[in-house]
């Protein structure tokens, strides 16, 4: 029973001690960097992990899946923000029309389906007059559509976009900043799973301090 019992301990040390190396591969430098500076998170309290993708990028696309399926079991702790990159014309007319389907309750219908559409379907869907037609399939007013694409409330919502994609000196996407603090690149789960490190090493770093 004892020699059992050790031969168990000894597992559950590998074990630990697997989980420990494996985390140890995530470098500074290599799988993530710091952010120029500690920028704001949007709910005290919480870890927030924000993306900045753009319809139109097939990384972002390669990305949207792992991510998905993270989300599917998002710790109650994490909250998560998606940011519509709009760091040139093009992609702002992406970011406008993501937070007009936000606007209009469309969003979570018409997420996937807009992805689908431009890179297994091809369609060219970067401009306003493209966007109001997709969204249509998804419920949204085409006039309405029009009326919030460019207002004030969307406009405020882009400009917010910029300057965090310039506090954190973006130069492209998908990005992906946890708490302020971390930027991880990339298009696999290896993201994933260096942004789930990432949380807990916040997550850590909260209960020590509290």
């Amino acid at each position: 029973m004892k020699k059992l019992a050790l031969t168990v301990m000894s597992a559950a040390v590998m074990t630990v001690s697997g989980m420990t190396f494996a985390a140890d591969q995530f470098v500074e430098g290599k799988d993530y960097k710091l952010a120029p500076k500690v920028g704001k998170v949007d709910v005290a309290g919480k870890i927030e992990v924000r993306e900045f993708f753009w319809y139109g990028c097939g990384h972002c696309y390669s990305l949207e899946h792992p991510m998905q399926q993270w989300l599917r079991k998002l710790p109650k702790d994490v909250n998560f923000v998606r940011t519509p990159a709009a760091m040139n014309p093009v992609w702002e007319q992406n970011a406008r029309g993501y937070y007009v389907s936000e606007a209009l309750k469309i969003r979570r219908k018409a997420h996937i389906p807009l992805f689908d559409a431009i890179h297994k379907g091809g369609q060219q869907l970067f401009d306003q007059a493209s966007l109001a037609q997709f969204y249509t399939k998804y419920g949204a007013d085409t006039k309405k559509f029009n009326s919030l694409f460019n207002s004030f409330a969307i406009t405020g919502k882009i400009n917010k976009a910029k300057n965090l994609a310039m506090d954190y000196q973006l130069t492209g996407v998908p990005a992906v900043v946890v708490n302020g603090k971390y930027i991880v690149q990339g298009n696999s789960q290896r993201v994933v799973d260096v942004v789930t490190y990432l949380v807990d090493k916040e997550r850590q770093g909260m209960k020590k301090a509290s």
